[in-house]
């Protein structure tokens, strides 16, 4: 992102408990969805095929090429979150 932005960006690590109790509408099953990844990331990681992605989207791209077409819809703001 660092390439694309121009801008350094800081990755800040939170539990999926942490996230669930920000407070924001949804906020509880995102953390309870991150909290399974977590838990299980072998099993959600053993079930993803990118070839088989791409046969059934031909034109999924990686995250470097897709943001290169679409630099002005990201937002270029600094949030910073109180845990």
């Amino acid at each position: 992102m660092f390439k694309a932005l121009g801008k350094r960006v800081y990755y800040n690590e939170i539990t999926p408990e942490q996230f669930t109790n920000l407070g924001f509408s949804g906020a509880d099953d995102l953390g309870n969805m991150f909290q399974f990844y977590r838990d299980f990331e072998e099993i959600c990681n053993s079930v993803r095929d990118l070839r088989y992605s791409k046969e059934l989207n031909p034109e999924l791209q990686s995250f470097k090429t897709w943001f290169a077409k679409k630099p002005a819809s990201f937002p270029h703001k600094t949030f910073k979150i109180n845990l």
